[in-house]
C-alpha cells in the first residue's frame, strides 16, 4: 500500500469518528488571506508544523488562488510552485495531504508524491480527465459546487443538488468509490451573500440527499466581512460560528486557516454533545 493510500485509510477512519480539521497551506502569491507567505519550503514547513501542532487532521495544499477575480494559472506554473515543497512536506509530515486543484495533470503528479485526496473546486466538471485520474489512483475526492457567475434569481440549493448529481455520475462512470467522496457546498464560489448563507443552512439536506460527508470551507471569507465589517485578519469569530453551526447540522470536515482554535471549539462541542 502506498503512503497516500495508507494515509487515506487513516483519514477515512477518523472521518467516521469525529469532526476533522483540514489545515490550509497556500503556495500562492495572491490568495486573499495569506498570499505570498508560504511559497518557500522553510515557510511552508513552519506553517505545516503549526497546523499539525494545532490539531489538523489533514493538510490541503494548493498553488492557484481561486478567490473572486483571480487570474487562472497554467498547469505547468501550478506544478512549478508545488513541486519543490510538496514532496518534502509529504515525506516529513505524518498526516494525509489533499491537493487543491481542478487540473488532472497537477492532481496526477501530486498523487504520485503521496497525496491522498483530490480537492476539486469544480467537482470533476472542468477537466474531463479528472475523474479517471482520481479513480486510477484510488484517491479520496472532494467535489465542490461552483458556478461561473452569480445568479441571484436561482434556488441555489436546488442548483447544488443538480450539480452534485452530475459530479457523482462522472465519479461513478470512472469508478471512483463512493466511500471516498465528500461534498462541499462551495461557499464564496458563484453565490450571492444570501445564497452563501442558504448553502450553509442546507448542510443537513446535503447529507440526506447523498449520504456523503460534507466539507465546509468558509475560513476568513468575504462573507464575514460583509456580515461583520471585519477585515481578513478579524474573521475568526465569524468562521468559528459558521463552522459550529454546520457541525450541528452534520458537517464533517472543516477547511480552515486556524487549526488550534477550531480543534478547541470542536472539543467543547463534542463534550457537550456527549455529556
Amino acid at each position: 500500500m502506498s503512503i497516500g493510500q495508507a494515509r487515506l485509510q487513516t483519514f477515512l477512519a477518523a472521518l467516521a469518528a469525529r469532526p476533522l480539521v483540514m489545515g490550509i497551506l497556500n503556495l500562492t502569491p495572491d490568495s486573499f488571506s495569506d498570499g505570498g507567505r508560504f511559497q518557500q519550503l522553510d515557510a511552508a514547513r513552519a506553517q505545516a508544523q503549526k497546523l499539525v501542532a494545532g490539531g489538523a487532521d489533514i493538510l490541503d495544499i494548493g498553488a492557484e488562488s481561486t478567490r473572486p477575480g483571480h487570474v487562472p494559472v497554467a498547469a505547468d506554473e501550478e506544478w512549478r510552485r508545488l513541486e519543490p515543497v510538496l514532496g518534502p512536506l509529504v515525506a516529513e509530515v505524518a498526516l494525509p495531504f489533499s491537493i487543491d486543484t481542478y487540473k488532472a495533470d497537477t492532481a496526477r503528479q501530486a498523487l504520485a508524491l503521496g497525496v491522498s485526496v483530490v480537492n476539486d473546486i469544480w467537482g470533476l466538471q472542468r477537466d474531463p480527465r479528472m475523474a479517471e485520474t482520481v479513480a486510477q489512483s484510488g484517491a479520496g475526492l472532494v467535489v465542490m459546487h461552483n458556478r461561473d457567475t452569480v445568479d441571484r434569481e436561482i434556488d441555489i440549493v436546488e442548483d447544488m443538488l443538480r450539480f452534485f448529481e452530475r459530479s457523482l455520475k462522472l465519479a461513478d462512470q470512472a469508478g471512483v468509490e463512493r466511500a471516498k467522496i465528500l461534498v462541499d457546498p462551495g461557499v464564496g464560489f458563484g453565490k450571492s451573500r444570501a445564497q452563501n448563507l442558504q448553502a450553509l443552512k442546507a448542510t443537513t439536506r446535503l447529507k440526506r440527499a447523498f449520504g456523503l460527508p460534507v466539507l465546509i470551507g468558509v475560513s476568513r471569507k468575504r462573507l464575514f466581512g460583509e456580515l461583520l465589517g471585519a477585515g481578513v485578519d478579524d474573521r475568526l469569530i465569524g468562521t468559528l460560528a459558521a463552522n459550529l453551526t454546520t457541525l450541528a447540522r452534520g458537517a464533517n470536515v472543516f477547511r480552515v486557516h486556524d487549526a488550534a482554535e477550531h480543534r478547541a471549539a470542536f472539543t467543547v462541542f463534542e463534550a457537550i454533545e456527549n455529556a
